[in-house]
């Protein structure tokens, strides 16, 4: 994957590249978002039958043939004259879910005309009629799930935008607005998609939003965005049916808990009474193995998938998704895992602390 990586960054524009890969503020919480997931250590079971191992699970009621679900990116175009249909493709084929953005370049009826498990992510607008709109339009193309992300009021600021000043080329659009917007109007020392969302989206977006949109719609519905415990307990209450624990892959607040330090805290938060899912920072499926230790059900992959569409479109795509279900096969194997669902027993740790759920040590009187 790394080495996806470095090829895309060498093939793509500089400032497109930089829209793709970077973070906000000082980009703390986009490098602490590895760290972490770093620290994470595995404590594998030994002597289980693992002949037959599989990554089948389920995500949103809906089987999937790995943990993983493609988080909601805007704009895939920008890399792939594809974008997003060749990314949908390549979930289609390979058996997970495709999260359509807002944002992205080909509408949610071109998407659903793709085939395979498509969910439709939503920004609050302004304007609460088109966002209403928006998810009506994704019940009739068959959508099978709402991902509403809540950590935008507006868009963090992200300085490598700000000195590109960086704006979207004619030929790339929000196909679900469908014209040009101030997201095309380069302006000097300033990010025109920022400008485009400060516009667009709805700042006043609370608790009352998920009862009207929870009210409105019988998909399974998605927080995209949490990290307190308190904020997962309370998704509870208001009736949804998972949550993403993500800190939007260090691009929102910049000095944010990296996501795989947070989960700990909010799965037993939530009980049990919602799925939990997880992104920010996965690269591996080591890395969607330590996730599921820590009490994930699976985990969204951003960034290496726009690395492969960059360098083959949908065959690049389907690299990236190929790899990260081998490598997670592999990793479940050796830590005695025969299933997705018999990843929790390999306990995640932090050098210097105990498993999760581990005894405490014996003392002597």
């Amino acid at each position: 994957m790394a080495d996806l990586e470095r090829a895309a960054a060498a093939a793509l524009p500089v400032d497109i590249w930089d829209f793709v890969a970077g973070g906000s503020g000082a980009e703390l919480t986009l490098a602490a978002n590895r760290d972490a997931l770093n620290r994470v250590q595995l404590v594998p079971r030994l002597l289980r039958d693992v002949s037959r191992c599989t990554t089948d699970t389920v995500l949103l009621g809906q089987p999937a043939r790995a943990p993983m679900a493609i988080a909601p990116i805007a704009y895939q175009r920008l890399v792939h004259p594809d974008g997003e249909l060749a990314a949908a493709r390549a979930a289609r084929d390979a058996g997970v879910p495709f999260i359509a953005s807002t944002l992205s370049s080909v509408s949610i009826e071109e998407l659903a005309a793709v085939g395979g498990n498509l969910w439709f992510q939503l920004y609050w607008l302004r304007d609460t009629g088109h966002t209403m709109d928006l998810v009506r339009r994704a019940e009739e193309a068959g959508c099978t799930g709402i991902v509403l992300t809540v950590d935008v009021p507006w868009m963090g600021r992200r300085l490598r935008d700000v000195r590109n000043a960086f704006g979207l080329p004619e030929d790339v659009r929000a196909a679900n607005f469908g014209e040009l917007s101030t997201a095309h109007q380069r302006r000097s020392s300033q990010s025109a998609v920022a400008v485009h969302t400060s516009e667009a989206f709805s700042s006043a977006v609370t608790w009352a939003s998920v009862d009207l949109l929870r009210a409105r719609t019988a998909l399974p519905l998605a927080l995209k965005g949490i990290l307190a415990p308190e904020d997962a307990r309370q998704a509870v209450g208001a009736g949804v049916d998972a949550i993403v624990v993500s800190n939007h892959g260090g691009r929102q607040l910049d000095g944010a808990i990296p996501s795989i330090d947070a989960l700990p805290a909010v799965v037993p938060a939530v009980d049990g009474a919602v799925e939990v899912l997880m992104d920010s920072g996965i690269r591996t499926g080591t890395d969607i193995l330590k996730a599921l230790a820590l009490g994930a059900s699976g985990v969204l992959i951003g960034r290496p998938l726009m690395w492969g569409l960059a360098m083959g479109g949908q065959a690049g795509a389907e690299q990236v998704l190929r790899l990260l279900a081998e490598e997670l096969r592999d990793a479940l194997g050796l830590a005695g895992c025969d299933s997705v669902a018999a990843a929790p027993s390999v306990n995640g740790a932090r050098p210097g602390r105990p498993p999760a759920g581990a005894r405490p040590p014996r003392t002597t009187p």
